[in-house]
């Protein structure tokens, strides 16, 4: 019978021990999208753009455990286009421009928008499923 591999990301456990060691759901959303480590708040979330580190460089943290997967961009279009449409349909009714216009004008800017917005709201989401415990949850199905 073969040992089981050990993994450092498996044998994470926060430095404090007992039942509050986790930080406020706020401060790890804030951490998150801040580009900031959930939990200790210093080391980065990234590595590149959209890249999660496989743990935090300061406290350990398995980061890299957690899969945002569709979250991200899903609230990232919700987002940006509630923030978007409402402009469309004033300067559509206000001015009346030709299509062309609107498609020069309004899709380079809600992909731009979308690419600034979805680095920080993925941290957040990482943070967010940190804090629900979803880190271990992903330790269980791995062991």
């Amino acid at each position: 019978m073969m040992p089981e591999p050990t993994s450092p990301l498996k044998q994470w456990r926060p430095p404090v021990v007992g039942a509050s060691t986790l930080p406020p759901f706020g401060t790890m959303i804030g951490r998150g999208l801040r580009n900031r480590c959930p939990y200790c708040g210093e080391g980065k979330v990234f590595r590149g753009y959209l890249k999660v580190v496989p743990a935090c460089s300061v406290c350990g943290a398995p980061l890299g455990r957690l899969r945002a997967d569709d979250a991200p961009p899903y609230f990232t279009i919700l987002l940006v286009g509630h923030l978007v449409v409402p402009a469309v349909f004033m300067v559509e009714r206000a001015y009346q421009p030709p299509m062309w216009l609107h498609m020069a004008v309004w899709l380079p800017l809600f992909t731009i928008l979308c690419m600034i917005a979805l680095r920080p709201i993925k941290g957040a989401v990482v943070g967010w499923m940190f804090r629900l415990g979803m880190a271990d949850q992903a330790d269980a199905a791995d062991g």
